[in-house]
């Protein structure tokens, strides 16, 4: 293994192997369209990760649990052991570089159940995220509407704010990669021009600021539960949830050129640019915070929204929630990019129920249309429950979480467990390989039990947190399944047969 640390620079001591030709070793015949550059892949992270959805979704729940001095120091606590994670993932990822991604890593590293019990983990967890996210923006867009149009959002009309959302997103993914990496690139800029938009007017603006002992000392209960230390426990959902889909640059790995270092690099650079730009975006909006219960009830029900109104009045308030909106759109568009990469190599591999056609990939544009569809309808179905109940929203959430945080740290746990029988591709960790690694997995176990706590007392069927009976559910979902595809499941060893070129090209259509 070398001893060298991560490679950070642009450019590497030791020219790439050819990416086709890695593939076909890992066991894969090469049929996506490999059109995506190094920047395009650290973007589709960064816009799924989305400061301004996560933040900004979530942004209510921070201030009952806990409040101001926990969301702020959780921000940067978290950010840092998911900086962690994300390193010791990426070194994964570059030695595996897979639309697979987590569940192949599990596979090659553990063993089959490893990687099926992975896969069904990180599916769960991708699809959540794509309902969470896309549920979000509705709730921005309603609180919009409000706003503008004097529409009262319902549950009704929010619904069908979210199906519409989720079509667009599927329709734009039917174009190709190229498309979304251009829309993944703008992304970027877009996220950061509006972070640096949103804390310079409230910055500005206001005519009244909290103080700093309030905005990085203030806890406020808001959960019912008496022990501060509890509250402020499940107050890191905040900052847990808005650091997760980072693996998306793993999934894309098989679309973009130099993946083996181009993947990774774009993990952790996703992470660290969100951590610097999301402080400054929860330390602008809490330093604006006029009146705080009225903020955390805001008649929008979105508390940002009431913290631009109170700066900037109806009209400037509306023209921020845009800024929001369009960056939810960007982030709920890089999901289902995500999301469905995972479910065409979930199915390439016959893991999935109808996996014949979950896998078919279009001649034209090189697109896993199918998967497409299946991650955007099975959202859409996660979503549903919101009809009838107003805390439908936050269990989403906790799905997303609880599915996809395990499933970061098992690659890695097998990593460590491999030793040196662990072949280090070009972008490794060297000799802070070990370290590193103890550290992600040691964050990921407390984040995973903590996250299937309930966040509200008393605990009834409304305020329950469902995070755990998700988790449950998946998992003797899997252990059903696995009985049924047990025979006909496996990753490729080596791509190079006859019959399996054969039955690649019978998918493609």
């Amino acid at each position: 293994m070398s001893l060298s640390p991560p490679t950070w620079s642009s450019a590497d001591p030791v020219p790439p192997k050819d990416e086709e030709e890695r593939l076909r070793e890992l066991g894969y015949q090469p049929v996506l369209a490999r059109r995506m550059g190094g920047f395009g892949n650290f973007a589709i992270s960064f816009s799924v990760i989305s400061i301004l959805s996560g933040c900004m979704t979530l942004y209510g729940f921070g201030m009952s649990a806990g409040g101001p001095s926990v969301m702020l120091w959780g921000w940067l606590g978290v950010g840092l052991f998911v900086l962690f994670v994300g390193m010791a993932l990426a070194e994964v990822t570059s030695a595996y570089p897979t639309s697979g991604a987590l569940y192949y890593m599990a596979d090659r590293l553990g063993g089959r159940k490893w990687g099926w019990y992975t896969g069904w983990l990180n599916l769960l967890g991708l699809l959540g995220a794509i309902a969470g996210i896309d549920y979000g923006c509705a709730l921005f867009t309603g609180a919009f509407l409000n706003l503008q149009f004097g529409i009262e959002p319902t549950a009704g009309s929010t619904m069908i704010v979210f199906v519409c959302i989720l079509l667009l997103h599927a329709t734009l993914n039917l174009f190709g990669v190229r498309l979304v990496s251009v829309l993944n690139s703008i992304s970027v800029w877009w996220h950061l021009a509006g972070v640096a938009l949103i804390v310079g007017i409230l910055a500005v603006v206001p005519s009244d600021h909290r103080s700093p002992e309030f905005v990085f000392g203030e806890f406020v209960n808001g959960t019912g539960w008496d022990n501060p230390v509890y509250v402020a426990a499940i107050g890191l959902l905040l900052a847990q949830y808005t650091f997760s889909g980072y693996d998306a640059s793993a999934h894309l790995s098989e679309e973009t050129s130099n993946a083996s270092v181009a993947a990774a690099k774009g993990i952790v650079r996703a992470i660290w640019v969100s951590w610097i730009a999301g402080f400054a975006l929860l330390a602008g909006l809490t330093f604006a915070i006029q009146d705080y219960d009225a903020t955390l009830n805001s008649a929008t029900g979105v508390p940002p929204a009431q913290i631009f109104i109170d700066a900037l009045g109806t009209d400037g308030a509306s023209a921020l929630l845009l800024v929001v909106i369009a960056a939810q759109l960007f982030c709920g568009n890089a999901e289902v990019a995500a999301a469905s990469r995972m479910v065409f190599a979930f199915s390439r591999d016959n893991a999935l129920p109808g996996s014949g056609l979950w896998r078919r990939v279009s001649r034209r544009t090189q697109t896993p249309v199918p998967a497409v569809w299946l991650s955007v309808g099975f959202a859409c179905v996660l979503a549903l429950p919101s009809l009838y109940s107003p805390t439908a929203y936050g269990a989403v959430t906790a799905i997303n979480v609880i599915g996809i945080t395990p499933a970061y740290a098992i690659p890695v746990l097998l990593r460590l467990r491999a030793g040196d029988r662990f072949q280090p591709g070009p972008w490794n960790l060297g000799r802070w390989s070990k370290p590193v690694g103890w550290v992600a997995v040691g964050w990921v176990a407390c984040v995973t039990v903590l996250f299937c706590l309930p966040q509200s007392h008393p605990v009834t069927a409304d305020s329950m947190n469902y995070a755990s009976i998700a988790l449950v559910a998946v998992l003797a979902l899997a252990t059903v399944w696995w009985f049924v595809a047990r025979g006909s499941y496996s990753t490729p060893s080596a791509y190079g047969s006859a019959r399996e070129g054969a039955e690649i090209e019978e998918h493609i259509v």
